[in-house]
């Protein structure tokens, strides 16, 4: 039998060295279905509970390998299902490619079923590059150019192949006019900073006396030159939220997060700097950026699409990072008045016990444990080498401000969509990509409900195919869509309304044990650090189900006063957790008053 265009499709996936494809079958794809099995499941076919689960597992892939992730999908519906999750990827500056199907060329323009113009469905979110293959000769080029345009772009694409194209006797593109033949691979250049640039730079941050810096997930291979210049130059160091996992949080100068969801001493260092470094990141909260006109600074960045934004940058240097530090470190001074620095330090300290004490904090709901203490216990007896993911939401906020990343930890979440769902699918991605290492993940309960329960079903499905079987999935079970509640509370000066916060309770570790995972309920803080340690050491996935009390605030450190004031018209007006959550942000925020610390992590 002579290969078809499907096959040919597997083949040329397998030379790139696409090992999984992350995908949901349906008759749009029936041919690549064929193929796969012709193929031995090479690459391996992993499927998810639905189209947009795909989606998000191959993002989880790809930001955790740092390899091109792909997903595939059915035409009308099944593709339709992947757009969020690709959306995802592009607004995270993730290389994913998306192969779907289309009804039969003889098909198209006749409001056939399931006939989508796929083409303009996905050329907003894949519009660096989206085609649609005709003939077999096409294919090569089609699916090189997807591939090499996502990690250059960083980015998703998408190719589109026609059910009755896929099945075809593949031809390949020859000598002759009109035909486009293509080439596998692609060597990156290294790209250095230019040397005028650099001298500017240093320039700016030597005459700096209170210097911070703030690193992205750009920086993530720039970690030992990022710290370098800190201490050269006295600085602080704060984290965008994908860039958690840049720098340790055990290294006393690293505020940790900044923004909505960030630190007061990261606060603090935005607040009282002179010079600003970015680095990596394109940060998109302003207003927790130093006032205008307050600090000097410069940006560091790959992409110049990217660079020059949000701040009034002196020098905006387009360069890899650490290619850029380490011609910027020979350059600097190192600044003998390390008051700043100390001040810096000190806050730090401060932050991280105050953290502790919050957590430590017992709720008044009878069987409800403080969210802030499910993370803290985690972070007591987390293995060095996991892999976290948080879904969106209240969880994030916890996240964010009690995890401390270090080792060769890892950590990601849906950072500029900021959607609800892919915390267990960026989980189960994680651990195709790193089958040797435990996973994290925190979701709350309506995520849980959205799509993360049918998502557990694939992780039965597969946890047997992970040299480390350990995936622990932690369940904020508050009964209340929280961040939302919240946010109306801070930011409309609105009562919670019950009729869309509310969600129906669900035995999130009864639904996991009827999978045969490891399964537990708590109800009592003292319960978390042995249900964590008794996780990390059993032989299979683990639901955490933790009935977490609503009422403690994920307001940030640093609210304002017109978040403050709202709150307080909200919970004036009616709100039903009124009572509760005047005992609980009252005994949260003694806490940043009290000096001294319980217990530090083991």
């Amino acid at each position: 039998m002579s290969q078809t265009t499907g096959d040919h499709l597997l083949q040329r996936l397998r030379e790139w060295g696409v090992e999984h494809v992350f995908a949901y079958p349906g008759d749009g794809i029936n041919g690549l279905l064929a193929a796969f099995g012709r193929a031995d499941n090479q690459p391996r076919f992993i499927q998810a509970r639905h189209e947009e689960m795909c989606a998000f597992e191959a993002v989880g892939y790809a930001k955790f390998s740092g390899k091109v992730a792909v997903c595939m999908a059915t035409s009308g519906p099944g593709a339709i299902h992947l757009l969020n999750g690709l959306y995802d990827a592009l607004l995270d500056h993730v290389p994913v490619v998306a192969i779907v199907g289309q009804t039969n060329r003889s098909a198209m323009g006749g409001s056939y079923q399931q006939e989508v113009d796929l083409l303009t469905l996905f050329k907003d979110v894949c519009h660096h590059y989206v085609h649609m293959a005709t003939v077999p000769e096409q294919l090569p080029n089609l699916l090189d150019r997807a591939i090499r345009t996502a990690q250059a772009e960083r980015c998703p694409t998408c190719i589109v192949i026609p059910a009755d194209v896929q099945e075809l006797p593949y031809s390949p593109p020859d000598h002759a006019f009109k035909m486009v033949p293509s080439s596998l691979g692609v060597d990156w250049p290294r790209l250095d900073p230019a040397d005028d640039a650099v001298e500017r730079a240093a320039d700016i941050l030597n005459a700096g006396r209170r210097v911070a810096i703030l690193v992205g997930q750009g920086a993530r291979g720039a970690a030992a030159e990022v710290a370098q210049v800190a201490d050269i130059l006295g600085a602080g160091v704060a984290k965008a939220l994908l860039g958690k996992d840049v720098l340790s949080d055990d290294l006393p100068f690293v505020t940790g997060a900044v923004g909505l969801l960030g630190t007061r001493p990261s606060y603090e260092l935005m607040r009282d700097c002179d010079t600003l470094l970015t680095v990596g990141s394109n940060f998109p909260y302003t207003q927790f950026l130093p006032e205008l006109g307050q600090a000097r600074a410069v940006q560091i960045d790959i992409d110049g699409k990217f660079i020059g934004m949000r701040y009034p940058y002196e020098v905006n240097l387009v360069a890899d990072a650490r290619q850029a530090l380490q011609a910027l470190i020979p350059r600097l001074r190192p600044n003998p008045d390390r008051r700043w620095r100390d001040t810096v330090e000190r806050n730090v300290a401060r932050w991280w016990r105050t953290a502790e004490r919050q957590a430590l904090v017992d709720s008044d709901l009878a069987g409800m444990v403080n969210p802030l203490r499910l993370v803290h216990e985690l972070d007591r007896c987390i293995p060095t080498d996991a892999i976290v993911t948080s879904d969106s939401g209240s969880a994030a906020n916890w996240y964010a401000r009690q995890l401390h990343m270090r080792g060769d930890m890892r950590g990601s979440l849906s950072g500029n969509l900021a959607t609800m769902g892919p915390g267990v699918p960026y989980a189960i991605g994680a651990k195709f990509a790193h089958p040797n290492r435990p996973a994290v993940a925190l979701v709350g309960d309506g995520a849980m409900q959205m799509n993360g329960m049918a998502e557990l079903i694939t992780i039965q499905r597969y946890w047997r195919d992970w040299s480390d079987p350990r995936l622990v999935v932690a369940v904020l079970h508050n009964d209340d869509l929280n961040q939302v509640t919240w946010e109306m509370r801070a930011m409309e000066g609105a009562p919670k309304f019950v009729e869309s916060q509310h969600l129906p309770s669900v035995s999130y570790s009864g639904f996991a044990a009827s999978l045969g995972l490891a399964a537990r309920d708590i109800h009592d803080p003292d319960e978390l650090e042995p249900a964590w340690r008794e996780a990390f050491a059993t032989d299979r996935p683990t639901v955490l189900d933790v009935f977490t009390d609503p009422t403690v605030p994920p307001i940030p450190p640093h609210a304002t006063w017109e978040q403050m004031r709202d709150l307080a018209t909200a919970m004036l007006s009616g709100d039903e957790d009124f009572a509760a959550v005047l005992r609980t942000g009252l005994k949260q925020k003694v806490q940043e008053l009290v000096p001294g610390s319980r217990h530090g992590r083991s």
